[in-house]
């Protein structure tokens, strides 16, 4: 049960103490100090006994403390003494008396055993086994002796029996308390949940988690953060639901699930516990599903907002949660959850470019559109049809040819079709030389890249979607890895990946049976020359002159990457001598592109005629 404040507490003002647990210090510090001074106990003991009767009558925060960590008897008193000498100084004084000190200061072993009515009580209070340190309420400071030994409160208890809700300050970073499942089935004290996504994890172990409150966080570094969370979860009365790391659950965790008994713990990870780590506490294990979120779950979380993507339970918290952030806007908030990850291994592309920008061929375009309605029409075909595929729901394309023939340029065309952003990988930054770096970039990369259904654009592609090698050396057997690691990532996208290559012979052939649509890309012909030269001087508000655009189609085979390479070239060189562009601007910015591309200059190819 949470510590709130009732109707039936009197607290002593500003001092976050109830009247009876002031009482009672009050008395068994009397009686004890009687003893110590060899007078007649007999008054202070009656005093004590009905002190001690009293305690825990009540519905103080105090009693509900104490019931969180099944403290009584002589926990619940000794917890009683230190808030007290926590609160009161003239009292703190007199347990110094006790101590041996003669000033305030933290109580002791020894004045602990006089306290409580011996050693076997206090040990029972403040030993290893007790509710107070299983709860992390108190830690036992190693003195020269074990009487000189000092007994520490957690300084956030007096500020909840106070009334101050501020969560302890050693808790992991975004723990947050969310309510229980008032359905939730009976489930043993432990319960492990794992599989794949994140918020899945947490609801199937909410759901087999009786409370009527629950921590959420993730697991704690060190053992004072786990202290922390068995601590607060005390204090609030709550259930704890703790996600695991890679690592899994560390020696530090392990030992205070076993030690917080008291507490109900849910831990998820997203692949099963090795058995030899798990806590010895009776269990039940669960796997929970992945299965995206559907239209019940969309709206629950969005409200009346058309379910336009397909994202999973974990995304679409993080959708919901940034909405505001970007003024309601879903799509928005979808891409969103591509920064970060995917940002560090791919470059961001905004499609602007439409099927008018393409210069292709009836049949060439016609792919491309297939490869749009494809990706377009799954869930119609997969869902509501209920066609079974072989692998994965996502759509492959292959784009082959020489560079500058318009393989880049189609993808994006692809990608603003579709209304989805453009991810041209950097594979630099994704291959590795280091064995299983590859496969950790890879898996960062189409993680990320699903949440968002990002159109993913492998330029180069045979270089790591090449074939693999005959096995002579350990490094010809791990790049084969990596070719089927990547074979099992590509079934598992759900969205589009478009390999481009000047090098299609170079491709695996398991690559290429995933296939859905090859589209092969060639040098231009005269009139695609023509019309993509027109394309780029007609782009924008560039001044243009008299340009014969027929010849320089006719006298120049170029590339269109070529042709917007020339254009932007000869624009800069028009600016430089402030007037239009001229085909004298594009003569010479021509000939420098066939220096670069170290070919043949011909004078006669820029005669006039």
């Amino acid at each position: 049960m949470p510590i709130e404040p009732s109707d039936e507490e009197s607290a002593t003002a500003g001092e976050g103490a109830p009247d009876r647990v002031l009482g009672f210090a009050d008395a068994a510090v009397a009686h004890a100090l009687a003893l110590l001074e060899g007078g007649d106990p007999e008054d202070t003991a009656d005093q004590l006994d009905a002190a001690r009767e009293g305690l825990l009558t009540d519905r103080s925060p105090f009693a509900a403390l104490c019931a969180n960590a099944r403290a009584g008897g002589a926990a619940a008193e000794m917890l009683a003494l230190l808030v007290a000498a926590e609160v009161d100084t003239a009292l703190s004084a007199q347990v110094g008396v006790l101590s041996g000190s003669g000033r305030p200061g933290p109580v002791t072993l020894g004045a602990a055993a006089r306290l409580l009515g011996g050693v076997s009580r206090c040990a029972a209070a403040v030993g290893p086994a007790s509710p107070l340190v299983r709860a992390a309420l108190v830690d036992v400071r190693r003195g020269p002796t074990w009487a000189a030994s000092e007994v520490q409160l957690a300084p956030g208890v007096v500020w909840a029996l106070a009334g101050d809700p501020a969560p302890d300050p050693d808790l992991p970073l975004g723990t947050r308390a969310v309510p229980g499942d008032p359905d939730a089935v009976a489930a043993p004290p432990l319960v492990l949940v794992s599989g794949p996504d994140q918020v899945r994890r947490r609801d199937l172990g909410v759901r087999h988690c009786p409370a009527s409150s629950l921590l959420v966080g993730t697991a704690p570094a060190d053992d004072a953060g786990w202290a922390a969370l068995v601590r607060e979860a005390t204090i609030t009365g709550a259930a704890l639901v703790v996600e695991l790391g890679d690592g899994g659950l560390s020696p530090d965790g392990r030992r205070w699930v076993e030690r917080a008994t008291h507490l109900r713990w849910v831990l998820t990870s997203r692949d099963e516990l090795p058995l030899a780590g798990l806590p010895a506490t009776e269990r039940v294990e669960l796997v929970a599903a992945d299965d995206p979120v559907d239209e019940d779950e969309w709206r629950a979380a969005l409200g009346d907002v058309p379910h336009t993507h397909r994202i999973h339970a974990a995304q679409l918290e993080l959708v919901r949660t940034t909405l505001p952030a970007v003024d309601g806007d879903v799509d928005a908030a979808v891409r969103r959850l591509l920064g970060g990850p995917l940002g560090r291994l791919a470059h961001r592309v905004r499609p602007r470019k439409g099927w008018s920008d393409l210069v292709l061929t009836e049949a060439k375009t016609a792919q491309l559109r297939s490869v749009v309605g494809r990706y377009r029409h799954g869930t119609t075909v997969y869902d509501e049809w209920g066609v079974t595929t072989a692998s994965g729901r996502g759509v492959v394309a292959l784009f082959t040819g020489p560079s500058g023939t318009g393989k880049t340029l189609a993808a994006e065309v692809v990608a603003h079709s579709l209304e989805l952003d453009l991810y041209r990988i950097d594979l630099s930054t994704v291959v590795s030389k280091y064995i299983g770096e590859t496969e950790q970039n890879l898996d960062r990369l189409f993680a990320a890249a699903s949440a968002g259904n990002a159109v993913l654009f492998f330029d180069e592609a045979d270089s790591v979607f090449g074939k693999r090698a005959e096995v002579r050396d350990a490094r010809d057997r791990y790049a084969n890895l990596e070719v089927s690691y990547l074979l099992q990532r590509l079934e598992a996208y759900d969205g589009v990946v478009v390999l481009a290559t000047n090098l299609p012979g170079n491709i695996d052939e398991a690559f290429l049976r995933r296939i859905h649509e090859v589209v092969h890309f060639t040098q231009p012909s005269v009139e695609e020359r023509r019309a993509i030269w027109q394309r780029h001087l007609d782009d924008g508000r560039m001044p243009v002159g008299d340009v014969d655009v027929a010849t320089l189609a006719s006298r120049f085979e170029l590339t269109g990457g070529q042709i917007r390479n020339v254009v932007l070239s000869a624009a800069f060189r028009a600016v430089e001598d402030g007037v239009p562009v001229s085909t004298a601007h594009i003569h010479g910015a021509i000939a420098g592109e066939m220096r670069k591309l170290s070919r043949m200059v011909k004078t006669e190819d820029f005669d006039a005629g």
